[in-house]
């Protein structure tokens, strides 16, 4: 994917994570410049009212409960709309890799309506 003349490359990846203190599971997509070794690891863990990819929803969803707003981690657009907003933000690390929690991302990219803010 390219924006703004920089090419960017993306991967998903879901875990069962018992080793690092987290007794459930987590969705990951990761994002790094072409070429490039630093990555921005975007982490999505489910809570009371966020459900990801565990078995009930299809793999790469992310859901906010409360509207059903719903994400998949899948589809160029959905990782374009975070890449975009990652960009805005500044996240992405010139070196190493950078672990983030990614729910903050989502409601800008699916921003609860008047009705269903949570």
């Amino acid at each position: 994917m390219v924006v703004g003349g920089t090419e960017y490359a993306w991967c998903f990846g879901h875990r069962h994570d018992r080793v690092r203190g987290y007794p459930g599971c987590s969705s990951t997509l990761t994002l790094w410049r072409a070429g490039d070794r630093a990555c921005l690891r975007l982490v999505f863990r489910p809570s009371s009212d966020r459900a990801i990819a565990d078995g009930y929803f299809d793999e790469g969803a992310v859901v906010r409960l409360a509207d059903r707003a719903y994400l998949n981690l899948h589809e160029p657009g959905t990782v374009r709309a975070l890449l975009d907003e990652a960009l805005v933000r500044g996240l992405l690390p010139r070196a190493g890799a950078v672990e983030a929690d990614e729910w903050p991302l989502f409601d800008v990219v699916r921003p609860p309506g008047p009705c269903d803010s949570p």
